[in-house]
């Protein structure tokens, strides 16, 4: 598979376990002492950056740093939102999409030749 396919491919699988440790833990383990999630959360860091060290060596192979940076916030986002809304149960914003649409220029920005 070619990198500039792969890299994205390894960072969206990234981000779900990123955002799960970071996030999950404040519904599911609510009631549990902080350093019980703290633990489990990076127990998921870790699957999170099995798949993100090599995505970024992948993808700096074909990306400058600026792309792969940009590329990881946009995927970030686009993780994020479904996430807050389908697993943590929180209303749509319309923020979301106007967050959206400037990073469709801050990729633009930094892809452009």
């Amino acid at each position: 598979m070619p990198a500039y396919l792969l890299s994205p491919l390894l960072l969206i699988f990234s981000n779900i376990f990123m955002t799960f440790a970071w996030y999950a833990h404040l519904k599911d383990m609510s009631g549990k002492p902080w350093y019980i999630a703290a633990l489990a959360s990076w127990g998921i860091a870790l699957c999170e950056y099995l798949l993100q060290v090599p995505a970024n060596r992948i993808g700096f192979s074909t990306m400058s740093l600026s792309q792969l940076k940009i590329m990881q916030e946009v995927i970030s986002l686009s993780v994020f939102i479904p996430f807050a809304i389908f697993y943590m149960n929180q209303p749509f914003k319309w923020d979301y999409l106007w967050a959206g649409l400037c990073m469709v220029g801050a990729v633009y920005f930094m892809f452009r030749n």
